[in-house]
């Protein structure tokens, strides 16, 4: 029988934690709790999960400040969980590298269905290349298996979710998405929610791939519909 995934589950709220516990161990996870954001950064450092649970609200290290700790040395998939419902806090979120954030009062199968849809997500990194999986186009290299971004010669810094939004328009060029679309087949399930997700990766994206139309490529918003990864070949 295999290990059973572990999740760390971060949050002040004791009711909130049994509740969300009994789900994720009925499902078969192994679950390590925290209730202040100082203790959760030393449980992630000294023995990190297959994935987070953060809340935002904590005492001793906000979520968000957690987050930011996490990001320098590891990619380990992050939901962050919020009770505030506020764009803010969720756009800051997702730029801090969250892999998917949830607003309280949630559904808890939702939750649960949530997990397993980004865990199913992050082995990839951990798998043989796979035939195929790197795209290159003009001064730009993606590598799923490898989960890389070469541009210009210089490997970038680019959060797991970010590189999976651009593969997917990469390996669909001049095909346009809707954020909906986008949002099943990258996060990989039915989002609840506003898409103001993808809206925020393709914003990084665009940060990080600066002047790319001259390379004959770009990531191109396509009025009230979605994106598209445009290509013209040469």
């Amino acid at each position: 029988m295999s290990e059973k995934q572990r999740i760390l589950l971060v949050d002040d709220d004791p009711n909130i934690s049994h509740l969300v516990r009994l789900y994720l161990e009925k499902e078969g996870f192994a679950v390590t709790e925290a209730a202040r954001g100082d203790d959760a950064l030393k449980s992630f450092q000294q023995d990190p999960p297959a994935l987070v649970l953060l809340d935002v609200m904590l005492p001793g290290m906000d979520g968000l400040q957690v987050l930011r700790e996490i990001r320098k040395s590891s990619k380990a998939p992050v939901i962050m969980l919020t009770a505030r419902d506020e764009t803010f806090d969720k756009v800051l979120g997702l730029e801090l590298g969250a892999d998917d954030y949830i607003t309280k009062p949630f559904e808890t199968k939702e939750l649960v269905a949530r997990v397993k849809a980004v865990l199913r997500r992050a082995p990839a990194a951990e798998e043989p290349a796979a035939q195929d999986d790197v795209l290159r186009f003009p001064q730009l290299t993606v590598s799923l298996a490898r989960y890389e971004v070469t541009y210009e010669g210089r490997e970038l810094d680019m959060p797991p979710k970010e590189l999976e939004v651009l593969y997917y328009l990469a390996s669909h060029p001049n095909m346009v998405f809707t954020r909906e679309q986008l949002l099943e087949r990258v996060w990989g399930f039915d989002f609840f929610g506003d898409s103001r997700t993808v809206d925020v990766h393709i914003k990084r994206l665009r940060e990080k791939l600066p002047e790319c139309e001259k390379y004959g490529w770009e990531i191109h918003t396509v009025w009230r519909v979605g994106y598209k990864f445009e290509y013209k070949a040469n």
